[in-house]
Formats: C-alpha cells, structure tokens, sequence
C-alpha cells in the first residue's frame, strides 16, 4: 500500500538488521510498503542501486531508481553530469526518474554556478527522457523556482518539501508533485504542516529520505524505508483521514506520476 518515493538503499544504517540489507527489505514488507525509489547521487553509486533493485524488486515490492548528481556534490562531479550521459545512464526501464539534483545552498555557496547549470542539464535529459524530475532544494527556493520555470520543467517531484505554501504553490502552478518526509512530524515543522494542508491531494506524496530524517517517533534513530507510513500517519492527522487512506492516495499519485508521459 504505501510508496516511498525517495530512500537510498545503498546507504541504511543496516545495524539493526545485523547489516543486512534483506533484512530492512523484510520490514518494508511487514510495514506495508510496497513500493520504493532508491535514489542516487553519484555516478558511482549506479552499479550499487542498480543491483539491488534487480535483486529486491518481486511481486510483493516494486523497486525502481533514479539517476543523478545531488547537488552538493564536487564542481567536478556536477559537470561530469552531462545531458548525454544522463541520457544514456538513465534509459533503462528500472529508471524511473533523473535526480537527485536541484539546489543546495545551506551547504556550498561557492559553486552556485556549478550548481544551476547541473541542474538545467538535468532538467533537459528529464524532458528528453519523458521521466520526472527530483529536486533538492535548500536555502535556494528562489534559484530553484526561476530555473524550472525558465527551463519549462514541469514533471517532477520537489523532494523532502522544506518550505512555505508560497514555494509550494509555484511548484505546483508548474506541474511539480510535493513529497513530504519525516520533518512534517517534526514539532518545529509547522510551515511545512500548514503548506501540507494546502497542497491538492493529488499532487501529494510522502518518503523517507533514509537514511536521514526518520519521523517522530524514530526521530534521532537511523531512517528506513519501513517507517515511512509514520509519514503518512502524521499527513492522516492533519487531513482527519486514515492511514490507510493517505497510503492509498499517496501510492497512486506516485503511479500518476510516472505514467504521465506514458
């Protein structure tokens, strides 16, 4: 029932499987989640994701990935993102979406430069591949924004959603789907709870970001994709709707999603 729609597989903390990655596999299925995008970052990382979503995905868990270069990544990693080489890295039918890239100015200001034009590279093997869009944006919703629209992006997920319903807003006025992780849960995160009301239910998803980022009440634990219906849990609370529902809803979204160019 539930869809994680952005958690790096190759990265759990597996200690609480006895470092073993079919172990969080076996609780993603004993949560409920039936579905999941392994996200990359690097280049490197392709091999890695790409082998554990051949081993993992079954009839019980669908697994997909992404492919792109986050945007806190070297100058030199960032240009290595070429539009053809995204293309060709990215065509295969397990690839379900080019990303992780966006913005990231809490972390590196000096390669801002870098930055934008990786991710308007992005945006163009996106468009060029007819697969959606993962942007990271943080502390630079104003750059990311402005890039989109003056790219004409329009399909894609705004990731781990940080901001206001202003930000929200003009993501959506562009196509874009809003994807909440466990920082909703979080008591300091009440912008983001009132900017998760406004959002319209069907451009609404949840993740968990894991490793990063786990909801209350794993708040400080290491994240997995199992806990991403406390996500929901915590959406159901401000909509006055069930589990349940949220994973539904929230599961078909993401199939919207990936067949709106199909």
């Amino acid at each position: 029932m539930f869809t994680d729609s952005h958690c790096h597989l190759n990265r759990l903390d597996l200690s609480r499987h006895d470092g073993d990655l079919s172990g969080a596999i076996a609780a993603m299925k004993e949560a409920n989640v039936t579905r999941a995008m392994a996200i990359m970052c690097d280049f490197a990382e392709y091999d890695e994701i790409a082998n554990i979503v051949s081993k993992y995905n079954d009839e019980t868990l669908n697994l997909g990935m992404s492919v792109g270069i986050h945007p806190c990544e070297d100058i030199s990693v960032l240009q290595s993102a070429t539009v053809e080489r995204l293309i060709a890295t990215a065509s295969a039918e397990q690839v379900w979406a080019i990303g992780e890239t966006g913005l990231d100015y809490y972390w590196s200001t000096e390669n801002k430069l870098a930055q934008q034009a990786s991710l308007a590279r992005h945006i163009h093997a996106s468009q060029q591949l007819k697969k959606p869009l993962i942007v990271h944006t943080r502390e630079a919703k104003d750059d990311t924004i402005d890039i989109l629209k003056a790219e004409s992006a329009e399909h894609g997920i705004i990731h781990c959603f940080t901001e206001d319903w202003e930000t929200a807003k003009k993501a959506l006025d562009l196509g874009f789907y809003i994807s909440f992780s466990g920082i909703v849960s979080f008591k300091s995160a009440q912008i983001i709870r009132d900017a998760a009301q406004k959002v319209p239910k069907d451009r609404l998803l949840i993740e968990t970001d894991s490793p990063y980022l786990a909801p209350v009440p794993k708040r400080g634990k290491p994240n997995e994709p199992a806990y991403v219906p406390y996500v929901a849990s915590c959406l159901a609370d401000l909509y006055g709707s069930s589990v349940e529902e949220v994973g539904a809803l929230t599961a078909k979204n993401f199939e919207n999603l990936l067949a709106q160019y199909h």
